[in-house]
C-alpha cells in the first residue's frame, strides 16, 4: 500500500489511537478486527510514514491547577511590521521556540500570528511578552485575550463517521 493512502482499517487504527493511544497491540487489534501481527506492522507504517506525529500523555490542567496553579492561559494576535518570508520566520522560530508558547500559528486575514501562551501568573506573562515582542522582534501590534474558562479541548481529528 502506498505511504500516503490510507485505507479504512488506517483510519480506524488512526482514531482509536487518537481517542486512547496507551491500548496494548492486542486491544488495539481487537478493535480494528485485525491480527496483532497486522495491527502492530500497520501501526509501525503509519508511523513511519508520519501519520503518527508523536504519542503524549495529555494532562488534566484543572488537576494541574489544583497542585500548581492555574496560571495564566492566553490566546495572542500578533502582527508584525515587516511581513516578508524571512521575518515571518524569525519571528516564528522565536515562538516555537518559547517553552510558554503551547501553539504557534500563522494566520491571514488579520494578524500574522496566533499564539497559545501558558504563564504561571502575570508577572510571568510579562516577562514571556518582552522575551517575545520587543522591538528587536518586529513586532507592530500583540491583542492579548486571558482565557476565563475552557470550554472545550481536544486534540482528535474527526476521521470516524
Amino acid at each position: 500500500m502506498e505511504l500516503n493512502k490510507l485505507d479504512a482499517i488506517d483510519m480506524q487504527l488512526l482514531d482509536s489511537l487518537q481517542h486512547d493511544a496507551s491500548l496494548s497491540n492486542v486491544a488495539l487489534a481487537d478493535k480494528v478486527n485485525v491480527s496483532p501481527p497486522t495491527c502492530l506492522r500497520r501501526v509501525k507504517r503509519l508511523a513511519d510514514g508520519g501519520w503518527i506525529e508523536r504519542q503524549i500523555a495529555v494532562l488534566n490542567a484543572d488537576q494541574l491547577g489544583t497542585s500548581l496553579g492555574h496560571g495564566l492561559s492566553a490566546l495572542v494576535e500578533v502582527s508584525l511590521d515587516k511581513q516578508g518570508a524571512e521575518h515571518l520566520d524569525t519571528f516564528e522560530a522565536r515562538a516555537v521556540a518559547h517553552t510558554a508558547v503551547q501553539q504557534c500559528w500563522r494566520v491571514s486575514p488579520g494578524p500574522d500570528f496566533m499564539l497559545v501562551v501558558q504563564a504561571h501568573d502575570m508577572p510571568h506573562y510579562l516577562a514571556i511578552s518582552q522575551a517575545l515582542f520587543t522591538q528587536d522582534a518586529n513586532v507592530r501590534n500583540v491583542k492579548a485575550f486571558f482565557a476565563t474558562k475552557r470550554a472545550k479541548f481536544t486534540t482528535t481529528w474527526p476521521l470516524s463517521k
